[in-house]
């Protein structure tokens, strides 16, 4: 008797641990989910997109419809990059749109719940914006090499998110001490300042309303905020042996 009782009670706790209640947010769910959202965007339908019925969407951070929003306008994407955060099931891409009569640079955040989207927020900048140069943007980024970091050389988590931290701190604090590399490379619009990140950083700027998507396996953060309290801003960092070594930036000139 005791030893069927225990088999049942084996086979319905297999059962359990073989029925997991939510999705896993794997690397590879991510990848097919950021893929798909490219997609969406080069054909302007959000048909193929696996999201909430209550999704947020937000474009340079004002809320907006997918329906009527850049995400239902067809784009010819010429270059992406996208880093995938596992730990909060979110995704970052850089995006650019060489076309020259309706140029564009966009970086849009993806996260999800429960293996659904459940918020995407994109920041469009174009013609006008701070430095905006689309043909200088794409040849950059195109010739820098993003590999992945190797396991035993990959910083932690809080290491990446304090790289790009103290640099944005220390628009308002000169104290700050920022994790240099040696070379770092910036870009920022269209223009491109190398060997040294460590130029031209503005004074008496706090940037506030910080969202972070950090990708250990490529070393980098995206980080979006209001530049000045005011201004929709992201500053993605890839950070190699703890040290920035690219950053890119794109603000929105309201």
């Amino acid at each position: 008797m005791l030893a069927a009782l225990l088999a049942a009670w084996l086979s319905l706790t297999s059962v359990a641990v073989a029925a997991p209640t939510a999705e896993a947010c794997t690397r590879d769910f991510l990848k097919a989910q950021a893929d798909a959202y490219l997609a969406a965007q080069t054909a302007g339908k959000a048909d193929g997109l696996k999201a909430s019925s209550s999704v947020t969407y937000t474009q340079n951070f004002k809320e907006a419809s997918v329906a009527t929003g850049i995400l239902a306008t067809p784009l010819k994407i010429d270059f992406n990059r996208t880093i995938y955060d596992t730990t909060q099931c979110a995704t970052f891409s850089e995006i650019v749109v060489a076309d020259s009569a309706k140029p564009y640079v966009l970086g849009t955040q993806l996260r999800f719940t429960d293996g659904v989207l459940s918020k995407i927020e994109t920041l469009i900048t174009t013609k006008g914006d701070w430095l905006f140069n689309v043909a200088g943007t794409l040849r950059y980024a195109k010739q820098e090499s993003w590999p992945e970091i190797p396991e035993g050389k990959r910083d932690t988590r809080a290491v990446i998110q304090a790289a790009g931290d103290a640099y944005l701190d220390l628009f308002n604090d000169k104290n700050v001490k920022v994790p240099w590399g040696n070379p770092c490379a910036r870009l920022e619009g269209g223009s491109y300042v190398q060997p040294s990140c460590n130029v031209g950083v503005p004074s008496g700027i706090k940037n506030s309303n910080r969202r972070y998507v950090i990708d250990e396996v490529l070393g980098t953060v995206d980080i979006f905020f209001s530049f000045a309290g005011a201004d929709p801003d992201s500053h993605e960092f890839r950070v190699e042996n703890g040290k920035l070594r690219f950053v890119h930036t794109m603000t929105v000139m309201k």
